[in-house]
């Protein structure tokens, strides 16, 4: 299929799933590296409550606040 038929079905509200090869999709730019950073004490139990109280994993909420700065801070 054309990608210009794709973009139609789409554009008129077809599900176009089955036209995807979802296992070996991937999300540009989205390639993750380690990274490891050391926080104090004090600032593991802050940030562990907050994550519970959210009901999400620690590195969740770590990641949502990096990127939540990242964003806010753009000029």
């Amino acid at each position: 299929m054309k990608a210009k038929d794709l973009d139609k079905k789409f554009d008129d509200g077809e599900d176009i799933l089955k036209y995807l090869e979802l296992a070996r999709a991937r999300r540009v730019g989205q390639d993750q590296r380690r990274v490891n950073v050391d926080f104090p004490i004090w600032m593991i139990h802050s940030l562990d409550k907050e994550a519970k109280r959210l009901g999400i994993p620690r590195q969740s909420l770590i990641k949502t606040l990096i990127a939540k700065h990242i964003e806010d801070t753009r000029l």
